[in-house]
């Protein structure tokens, strides 16, 4: 029996099994095989982003965004959970399963999509897949999963059981189990809120809101048309986002004042949502930050809060603070 995590983000999705992590755009284009080779893609041999499953041959990940004619990506959560799930979520943990082991698994939703999409999401995991990896080189890896049992949780507390939990998944850092700690963190297409008290989950303080990094890269992109006639995806400007310049049609864009403009409003917009949602919450011990937009945005969003703000520290992915604290739970629940 082996323990896995995996985080299916909107912008993200992440897998780890405690040794090894990984992460990729949360996109799945049609495959297109042979229309590239090894040495264009190198990485394709360590990070396999070329799958078969349900027969259906696809690409996830950086590999879909550059070689898949159709493409596909989306916000709107019934349809991420219906679609994009199970497809991502295989791809993500296939490498670290042995063909036929039995694996549990530990993943998260938003707060606010929790009790709507929980069940659903166990139903699409909870079973037996056969995935085929295709390597860079061409060689085909067929595997039976089978996950014989999934927990999901509410996505903020990966984070928290990160910080309380060591690898074993024993209690270590006992403020956290013993203060009131109150979590923001934000992701791609939400901003989670909740609030654990002696780590017991507090329903009043606990929220999700459309205030994700998507906002601000959605006001990046409407600007760019603007300024080019060109309507750029969302996940195509990851990149440009961290370089502060974009390449359109031949010309190059200095985004770095647009950039500083979208971050400084979608802090703003968050601090005044945590600020109202916690307004009775006067006792919370410390906030933490996290998630992949907190890194972005602490500098921004720390001063318009109201609290102790705990930043991750800056030599961890916040992408993957979630998921290291799911396979932490995970070892807490299965290995006792």
């Amino acid at each position: 029996m082996r323990i896995l995590a995996t985080d299916i983000g909107f912008g993200y999705t992440k897998a780890t099994d405690g040794r090894l992590s990984q992460l990729f755009k949360s996109i799945v284009g049609e495959a297109n095989p042979g229309q590239f080779a090894e040495a264009v893609l190198p990485a394709q041999l360590a990070t396999p982003r070329h799958f078969e499953i349900d027969g259906s041959e696809v690409f996830v990940g950086e590999l879909a965004e550059s070689q898949s004619r159709g493409r596909s990506f989306t916000l709107d959560p019934s349809q991420f959970i219906q679609s994009y799930a199970r497809t991502l979520g295989l791809a993500a943990i296939a490498p670290y399963v042995e063909h036929g082991e039995p694996v549990r698994l530990v993943t998260g939703l938003p707060v606010s999509f929790f009790r709507k999409h929980r069940d659903a999401l166990t139903t699409q995991l909870q079973n037996r897949h056969t995935v085929t990896i295709v390597h860079g080189n061409g060689e085909r890896e067929e595997k039976s999963i089978y996950v014989e049992k999934v927990r999901v949780i509410p996505q903020p507390f990966g984070s928290l059981f990160n910080l309380m939990l060591n690898d074993a998944g024993k209690a270590v850092q006992q403020r956290f189990v013993t203060e009131k700690i109150g979590v923001i963190d934000i992701g791609f297409r939400t901003a989670d809120f909740a609030v654990a008290e002696k780590t017991k989950y507090s329903e009043r303080g606990s929220l999700s809101t459309d205030s994700g990094m998507s906002v601000a890269f959605n006001a990046i992109a409407g600007a760019l048309h603007e300024k080019s006639g060109t309507q750029i995806e969302l996940y195509r400007l990851y990149e440009a986002v961290t370089r502060g310049t974009i390449k359109i049609r031949g010309s190059r864009y200095d985004i770095t004042g647009l950039v500083q403009q979208a971050f400084q409003q979608l802090a703003a917009r968050i601090a005044v949502e945590v600020n109202r949602l916690w307004a009775d919450d006067w006792d919370i011990d410390c906030i933490v930050l996290t998630g992949g937009g907190s890194a972005t945005l602490e500098p921004f969003l720390r001063p318009l809060l109201q609290g102790d703000v705990l930043a991750m520290p800056l030599d961890q992915d916040a992408r993957l603070n979630n998921v290291a604290g799911y396979l932490k739970y995970g070892q807490h629940l299965w290995n006792p």
